[in-house]
């Protein structure tokens, strides 16, 4: 059950690359052959200022990107309810388990960090595994949970801004499937935990279902036993979050008034200094510390991390070509995405 789980989440991330990466990647070689694929390309990818001016048939308001979120902060919130809860009860990691756990692995070699060799999970390596997927699910409800307030407070789309339709459905696939991807090989083990208590629940009745007891040391005590990648990678996460945080200000502050709503001016501050497309880098560091933070050993995370990475450069490319044909006095020292490389 473990492995059709996997193996199903990484064959979705294998159709979406086949369906939409490698379309981007086709239409992103520099030929004048591919002009006509390429308008093609962008009247489905394109959103906002960069969708082709042809493809506004079948489009929805770039606003109903608050979907998402919302999808995103429920469909997260009951993956790391179910998971912690999962932890706790099923896999209780005390401070001599982990000794025991590190001097093995020490005498054994090591973790083999960044290897996709797996070796015979021990119990407490299981349960390592069941608390590195509470801390990504919770670093990912800290990401769903700021986009879905700034979808609301922050980001004021012009009433032109449109999306495709397919966008919008690949946007919702991403919300449902990119937490998922963060625990999919604890997942079967989880919703039959979630699965047995609810019967219990209803078998048994309110009244004769006891409380679930909870303490907050117990339940918090586990992630500080975390390895350094989990660290490394969650402080990477972080400084990824706040710098798309502060780049959504900017932009947000760009339309504060309503005459200014239709109207596009060029952002400065922060890495809108190096990029036109900080809130795309910044999305990718953050995903990026998602991965550290999984010990990179999982091949349905780099495939969430990659199809995070293309999407988000090829976007960066149209939306900087954009803003140089729209500005003759853009910022000639900015880059796409990433600092003094593309």
């Amino acid at each position: 059950m473990e492995l059709e789980i996997v193996w199903l989440v990484r064959a979705a991330w294998i159709t979406v690359w086949i369906v939409s990466i490698l379309p981007l990647v086709i239409a992103s070689i520099p030929s004048s052959k591919l002009n006509s694929f390429r308008e093609l390309v962008l009247s489905f990818a394109g959103r906002g200022k960069i969708l082709h001016p042809s493809s506004q048939k079948f489009t929805i308001p770039q606003k109903c990107f608050a979907h998402f979120y919302v999808i995103g902060v429920v469909w997260t919130t009951l993956l790391l309810a179910a998971t912690w809860m999962y932890a706790c009860k099923m896999a209780p990691l005390s401070s001599e388990e982990f000794q025991l756990s590190d001097i093995a692995s020490r005498l054994a070699g090591g973790s083999h960090v960044f290897s996709f060799y797996k070796s015979h999970m021990t119990p407490v390596e299981h349960r390592l595994k069941v608390w590195r997927a509470v801390f990504l699910l919770l670093l990912m409800e800290i990401h769903v949970l700021r986009r879905l307030i700034e979808s609301f407070y922050v980001f004021k789309y012009s009433p032109s801004a449109r999306m495709h339709i397919l966008g919008y459905f690949a946007g919702l696939f991403f919300y449902v499937t990119a937490p998922l991807s963060l625990c999919s090989n604890i997942a079967p083990a989880v919703a039959r935990f979630a699965g047995n208590q609810v019967a219990e629940f209803i078998a048994n009745g309110k009244s004769h279902t006891s409380a679930p007891e909870f303490n907050l040391l117990l339940s918090i005590s586990p992630l500080m036993k975390l390895g350094s990648l989990q660290w490394i990678g969650g402080a990477i996460f972080l400084w990824g979050w706040i710098h798309q945080r502060r780049c959504h200000a900017i932009l947000g502050s760009l339309r504060e008034n309503p005459s200014q709503a239709k109207e596009y001016i060029i952002p400065y501050g922060d890495w809108f200094g190096m990029v036109s497309c900080p809130h795309f880098l910044a999305e990718i560091v953050l995903y990026a510390g998602l991965l550290i933070a999984s010990g990179g050993t999982d091949i349905t995370i780099w495939l969430l991390f990659g199809f995070v990475a293309a999407n988000l450069t090829y976007a960066a490319g149209e939306t900087h070509r954009w803003y140089l044909r729209k500005f003759e006095n853009y910022p000639a020292n900015r880059h796409a995405i990433f600092p003094y490389v593309y």
